[in-house]
């Protein structure tokens, strides 16, 4: 099968719809499906303001020939960003079927970093982009609730994975930081709620892995804190499975694939009763709870060993099939154009 993504997020970023898509993409790929990823790569963009990381594609020269030569057999919409509009005008046009995915709360986001724009619009504006799709993939019943109760529509679950091989307890080492360690992992902006987590008198640690666009204002008010930038692979591995626990301290993520990448590592999670913990964590991999302090001395009562044997449920070729059985065929198509 030929499948075209389009997403507004791809490499170098590191964020959970990179690490998924990415997933999803080498497990399809190794399946025998032919895969052709649309990203800021392809094209010429500008930095979003604020998140230098991440580009915004002002210029998509040749897009509709990349579809047309492509030929897909399905089209997959990952993000609402410019290439997401894009693809979804060009479906729209062509009368091509087509599947969104609701991986951020940009409502409450955007909210955050301009609080003149109220929730309710972002969610107009997310309600109108998916409402056209086959099917919106969503991460967690608890999400698909809260959408179904905005007036959303379609919504299909589609859960996630994690790699048990990288990320395990046998990675555990000895940190140069007093124990007990409280981990964070992940970017470092005002949607993480950190200051939730840095506010808190902990005995021990406080470590916060990640970059982002509140890194230096963090490490200027918490000079407790240990700020250690961004780490990948078994490094990072190594600080999830000798953390005493990680905490989450997020309100508007859709799902937190590190709380899982944690849970594999051997590390209980503490986090907010919201949404993504709501639907990852239960009672014997970790804590959540109004109060963070408390949850984070729950969590550290939890087995180890639980935690990793929970996160051995969750398969990224598993996350892969549910994303392959979620696609809307595209039945009627011209053909395919030479690449020249």
């Amino acid at each position: 099968m030929k499948i075209l993504i389009i997403t507004d997020a791809w490499q170098p970023q590191t964020n959970g719809v990179v690490t998924t898509m990415n997933h999803v993409v080498a497990a399809l790929e190794a399946s025998g499906h032919h895969i052709k990823v649309l990203h800021p790569g392809l094209f010429k963009s500008l930095p979003l303001p604020g998140y230098a990381e991440v580009p915004i594609v002002w210029r998509a020269k040749h897009f509709q020939e990349h579809i047309e030569t492509f030929a897909p057999d399905a089209v997959h919409i990952v993000t609402e960003g410019p290439l997401g509009w894009r693809a979804r005008a060009f479906c729209q046009r062509h009368g091509w079927p087509f599947t969104t995915a609701f991986h951020t709360k940009f409502a409450e986001y955007l909210n955050q970093r301009l609080p003149f724009i109220p929730v309710s619009w972002g969610y107009r504006f997310l309600h109108w982009f998916h409402h056209p799709a086959t099917r919106t993939l969503v991460s967690t019943h608890t999400l698909i609730d809260s959408l179904q109760a905005k007036g959303f529509n379609h919504l299909h679950q589609w859960n996630r994975g994690v790699d048990t091989d990288l990320f395990h307890p046998d990675r555990k080492i000895a940190l140069p930081f007093a124990a007990p360690i409280h981990l964070y992992v992940g970017r470092v902006s005002v949607e993480k709620n950190l200051r939730d987590f840095l506010d808190l008198k902990l005995s021990g640690s406080q470590v916060v892995v990640g970059d982002g666009p509140d890194l230096a204002s963090l490490q200027h008010h918490y000079p407790q804190a240990h700020f250690l930038g961004k780490k990948t692979g078994v490094e990072l591995a190594q600080l999830f499975a000798s953390a005493d626990v990680f905490v989450f301290p997020s309100k508007t993520d859709t799902y937190g694939l590190v709380m899982l990448e944690a849970l594999a590592s051997g590390t209980p999670v503490a986090a907010y009763p919201a949404t993504g913990p709501l639907d990852v964590i239960n009672a014997d991999v970790g804590a959540l709870n109004d109060d963070l302090s408390t949850a984070i001395e729950l969590a550290k009562q939890c087995d180890r060993q639980a935690c990793r044997h929970y996160a051995e449920h969750f398969s990224w070729e598993h996350c892969a099939q549910t994303f392959l059985k979620a696609l809307a065929p595209i039945t009627q198509k011209p053909p395919a154009k030479n690449a020249d």
